[in-house]
């Protein structure tokens, strides 16, 4: 499989005051192939909507790469950056209700996209939008409404619509389906994993239901803290985590299938989430891990590539101190 999108060593911190800075997204490499769905999972402030605004340029890059088609993007995205990319790579964003401009119809803020990336005229232009109001399962006439005039799962299914009338090649799904009832929540997912299939869209999909993302995604990434702590197969990683983490995420997820025997680990995490602010040294997980040992207080494992796990499986890449 072809990389589309590599990132590599990816770090963004916020300055928020004299010698204080939050470490959101800190030394993060992941590749994302061709038609590939990565699902990126984690408690909220994990620095998963970080990375996801750092990929496409939202936020700058303090210091790391992020490369499309080979290409090093830059650090800092200037209009024209935008202007040249955005046909490339779009977001779509977590709150349907306000990432819509209220004071534009479904019809201009479908339509934007195209009237400044594409050379077409008016009568094409809202064509266009007809077309993809029908294609994410509204009505063509719609256009003419605004916003308030939707439910929360029709608002984004118009923000999914902007995203793709301009028809990218990768798109960042920043947990489209978070503010959704879960019967929406179903319909919103497969309306996403069908216009992949036909599009051929490669995601980086971001949610917390991780029934959810192992349902749409090929491969899953889970962060902790600004960090990664497992990448792997999706199928292969919810049911057999090696990372205590992801072992207490998964655990703490319900279970649909009353048959399947989960292997029984405690789904409380002990003590508090460090201060992204004050990072502590080595293993970031190490005060809330049940299995801590005294190296993970003092060295920062590394994500190493697991071979040895049961015949048949896919490598993973675990960064803890139990697999080194």
């Amino acid at each position: 499989m072809t990389d589309l999108v590599t990132i590599k060593n990816l770090v963004k911190y916020f300055d928020i005051g004299p010698n204080q800075r939050v470490h959101a997204v800190d030394d993060i490499s992941l590749s994302i192939g061709e038609r590939e769905i990565v699902g990126l999972v984690g408690e909220s402030g994990s620095g998963k909507s970080t990375l996801g605004k750092a990929v496409v340029g939202l936020h700058n890059k303090t210091s790391g790469s992020v490369s499309f088609r080979g290409e090093v993007l830059p650090q800092k995205y200037q209009p024209r950056d935008f202007q040249r990319h955005a046909t490339h790579m779009q977001m779509i964003f977590q709150d349907p209700y306000s990432s819509l401009n209220p004071r534009m119809t479904v019809g201009e803020i479908i339509g934007e996209g195209i009237k400044l990336h594409k050379n077409l005229d008016n009568a094409a232009v809202r064509d266009k939008v007809a077309q993809w109001l029908v294609q994410v399962g509204l009505e063509a006439d719609h256009m003419s409404r605004y916003p308030h005039e939707f439910s929360g799962g029709q608002r984004q299914r118009i923000g999914i619509a902007r995203a793709l009338i301009v028809e990218p090649e990768f798109v960042v799904c920043d947990e489209p389906i978070s503010a959704l009832d879960v019967s929406v929540q179903a319909q919103v997912v497969n309306l996403l994993d069908e216009l992949k299939n036909s599009m051929g869209l490669t995601l980086l999909f971001i949610a917390h239901d991780l029934s959810m993302v192992r349902y749409v995604s090929d491969r899953m990434a889970v962060m902790y803290l600004g960090s990664l702590v497992e990448v792997g197969a999706a199928d292969e990683l919810f049911f057999n985590p090696q990372h205590p983490y992801t072992k207490i995420l998964i655990a703490s997820n319900p279970e649909p299938d009353p048959k399947h025997e989960r292997e029984r680990v405690s789904t409380t995490i002990l003590g508090e989430i460090p201060s992204p602010v004050n990072v502590p040294a080595g293993c970031r997980f190490a005060n809330r891990c049940p299995q801590a040992m005294d190296i993970c207080r003092q060295v920062t494992p590394d994500l190493i590539t697991m071979t040895n796990l049961t015949e048949g499986a896919a490598p993973r890449d675990v960064a803890c101190h139990l697999y080194s």
